[in-house]
């Protein structure tokens, strides 16, 4: 089966757990779980940044953004995910797998520009109190917003593009929970060092970079928050600031673990599970961290479901 000339007949073995399917009954209902969870928290999260005014604000503007970005992401593997554990079918078509491939690139890459335009956000409010209605105005939100979408659907029609054109010579095992770029370059049967290259340069571009302005902005944050005289203030932006960092080193530490190593030398179990780290565990625990280390957030949800029980 080459590269460029597979017909939508075809279909790709997404292998997951076959190494060990005494855990598939396991892994479905822990997944499971999780989607559940992820569905209602980010879904959470959207909805009380529209319907509570206090809350009109950049930062949960940002953060609404990440919680479609997460739902998105997480739904474009994890019911394909759950229906291979689920039955001895292990399938899916090859527009799947490419459909599967360009979004899930797309909606990485966006996270990793939404994180570094979130940490500017928390700078700007930390750092320039006064001019943060000026500087941070609906526009430049609006702005930033549509860089992070576009700039990440870019980078995944030009990596995932490139990535398909590798002769797969009739290979449709795919040793991986879905169809991601190193599981799909460890599927060639050609030489796929070009193609290593490439996938490792544009993910240190897009992992360095944006990791290094994230810490930058934050030693500046931390220079900013220990300034700050009322120990309220000083907890208040500590708890926020910290929530974002923790998201941040989930995501970025997952994503350097799982495309920037060597495609063909990592351990493929290791390689697997942290795709299902991200893919997964990441869009779950967000809504969390920002929800439970967030009074704005509790007093919204609160607020919520008191009109709720009042209209009842």
């Amino acid at each position: 089966m080459e590269g460029g000339s597979n017909s939508s007949s075809e279909r790709f073995i997404l292998m997951g757990l076959s190494d060990h399917p005494q855990l598939e009954m396991i892994f479905f209902i822990i997944i499971l779980f999780s989607y559940m969870l992820t569905l209602v928290g980010n879904s959470t999260i959207i909805l009380l940044s529209r319907l509570d005014a206090r809350l009109h604000t950049p930062m949960y503007f940002f953060l609404s953004n990440l919680s479609s970005l997460d739902l998105a992401f997480t739904t474009s593997s994890v019911p394909q995910m759950l229906i291979n554990l689920w039955g001895p079918d292990k399938s899916i078509s090859y527009g799947g797998c490419v459909t599967q491939l360009y979004v899930f690139l797309w909606l990485g890459a966006t996270e990793c520009i939404l994180l570094v335009v979130m940490a500017f956000d928390r700078y700007v409010a930390v750092c320039r109190p006064l001019h943060y209605t000026t500087i941070m105005n609906p526009r430049l939100c609006w702005l930033l917003a549509a860089v992070s979408w576009l700039g990440g659907l870019g980078n995944s029609v030009i990596q995932s593009t490139f990535t398909l054109q590798l002769p797969f010579c009739g290979h449709q095992r795919v040793d991986n929970f879905l169809c991601e770029v190193p599981a799909m370059i460890k599927l060639a049967c050609g030489d796929t060092s070009l193609n290593e290259a490439v996938l490792n340069g544009v993910c240190t571009f897009f992992t360095a970079v944006p990791l290094s302005i994230i810490l930058i902005s934050y030693c500046f944050i931390a220079q900013a928050v220990l300034k700050i005289r009322s120990v309220e203030g000083r907890r208040k932006a500590f708890n926020t600031c910290l929530s974002h960092l923790v998201v941040v080193f989930l995501f970025y530490g997952s994503a350097i673990y799982g495309y920037l190593l060597p495609a063909k030398s990592s351990n493929q179990d290791q390689g697997k599970f942290i795709s299902l780290f991200y893919s997964v565990v990441t869009p779950m625990v967000n809504p969390l961290i920002y929800t439970l280390r967030n009074k704005e957030v509790k007093g919204s949800l609160r607020r919520l479901l008191g009109k709720g029980r009042e209209a009842g």
